[in-house]
């Protein structure tokens, strides 16, 4: 049986030398462990290395795996004091390796794939969450007009937007009933806050496993995975982040729920709320537990997505399935939101 992900290295070797300057193959192609969504791959040539980011094949959610939007932000952000990788060509054509892809550079650094850190020295943790809520907050003191992305995103109300379209792909994934979606897809309309003007450039999966860092120093090199950046509110970054807070351990997407984080020398929500103001100048963290629980059914609804793909035999990693399955629980987390009066930075 053909591998639906495996890329035709020479077709592509063929349009990388007319498309990309001082490219020289031949090239070998090797699909990295990560991406539920778009599969990426390190290409290998005698020019260099790449990252290669393509749409997977098959069909696809309307609207979804848009790569040539993230080469867009990349272009638009490199150079600026955002870190991204440099991006290099993108292919519009299908037809080169069966999906549109397009290739940035190759940035040697660690990505870390469990929030707690255990590669780190305890004393040294605390340097790397400031690290990543300094460059949270370098993302949303972007003026989008001033980089041309004034009109990547529809200006306010982007909490009733996310919804509409959450809700919308969640029915489109839909694969059986999960009262949690039910529960929020009720909740979240009726909870919304009115839109206070505040508008940025949002990652829309800024977690640990998106960001390079340097071989040996807390200092990210590069933010990647922007599929789902837009303009919309800072807040629905940084509740995003701090969900790993009360995710619990799991070997697809690891939580720190459940974990002693003071013994691990892992800053409290409250100590990231207050990192993030001291970087972006935002003081206020305002309708927190909404947003919490809107992240956590954003969240769902992209695991039924994986979980979709992955029935159909599309899906971008072995562990879709698994990812799929998390649905329930990432859903029933953000019901535990909707109760009771959680505050910003209360504990986890």
């Amino acid at each position: 049986m053909t591998d639906p992900l495996a890329i035709d290295s020479e077709r592509l070797g063929v349009w990388l030398a007319d498309h990309l300057p001082g490219f020289r193959g031949p090239l070998s192609a090797h699909k990295f462990k990560g991406g539920q969504s778009n599969p990426t791959y390190r290409i290998d040539a005698p020019s260099g290395t790449y990252v290669l980011r393509r749409k997977p094949p098959g069909t696809l959610l309307a609207s979804a795996h848009a790569v040539d939007r993230e080469f867009r932000v990349l272009r638009a952000l490199h150079g600026a004091r955002v870190p991204v990788a440099q991006p290099l060509a993108l292919c519009t054509d299908a037809t080169v390796i069966g999906s549109i892809f397009y290739v940035m550079a190759f940035i040697e650094g660690r990505i870390f794939w469990d929030p707690a850190l255990p590669e780190i020295a305890p004393p040294a943790r605390a340097a790397y969450f400031d690290e990543i809520m300094r460059v949270l907050a370098a993302i949303h003191r972007i003026d989008p007009a001033t980089v041309g992305l004034g009109d990547y995103g529809k200006p306010g109300n982007y909490f009733a937007r996310q919804i509409a379209r959450w809700t919308e792909q969640y029915r489109a994934s839909e694969t059986g009933r999960l009262d949690a979606m039910e529960q929020l897809i009720e909740w979240l309309p009726a909870h919304c806050p009115a839109d206070d003007g505040s508008a940025c450039l949002v990652h829309g999966d800024f977690r640990i496993d998106n960001l390079i860092f340097h071989p040996s120093e807390p200092l990210i090199l590069a933010v990647v995975d922007w599929e789902l950046s837009t303009l919309g509110h800072p807040l629905a970054d940084l509740a995003y982040f701090c969900m790993a807070l009360r995710l619990p351990r799991n070997p697809v997407i690891p939580g720190l729920a459940g974990m002693d984080r003071e013994a691990l020398c892992i800053p409290s929500e409250s100590a990231l709320l207050a990192s993030y103001a001291e970087h972006s100048g935002r003081p206020g963290v305002a309708h927190w537990q909404f947003c919490l629980a809107f992240n956590f059914f954003r969240l769902a609804a992209i695991a039924q997505g994986v979980r979709k793909r992955a029935e159909q035999g599309n899906a971008s990693s072995e562990q879709a399935l698994r990812v799929g399955q998390m649905a329930h629980m990432v859903a029933a987390a953000g019901v535990a939101m909707t109760t009771g009066t959680q505050q910003p930075g209360a504990p986890a």
